[in-house]
């Protein structure tokens, strides 16, 4: 896993892992799967993502690593 993740990107494997959106609600866009809703970070500031917020939005979509990586 690279240390950081651009927005784009993570949307972008999102898609490839069956998630549409971003969908707007609240204050953060969401990615949707059935049922699953997993919040994403607002495009602001340097616009990357860093792999510990990574891990931690990939863990409430109940994404594995070996899933996530699978997608590039």
């Amino acid at each position: 896993m690279a240390p950081t993740i651009s927005r784009k990107e993570l949307i972008l494997k999102f898609r490839l892992l069956g998630f549409e959106g971003p969908l707007s609600g609240g204050k953060h866009q969401f990615m949707k799967k059935g049922k699953k809703k997993v919040h994403i970070p607002n495009p602001h500031g340097s616009k990357e993502i860093n792999v510990n917020l990574l891990k931690e939005i990939l863990r409430q979509a109940g994404i594995r690593d070996e899933e996530w990586n699978h997608t590039d």
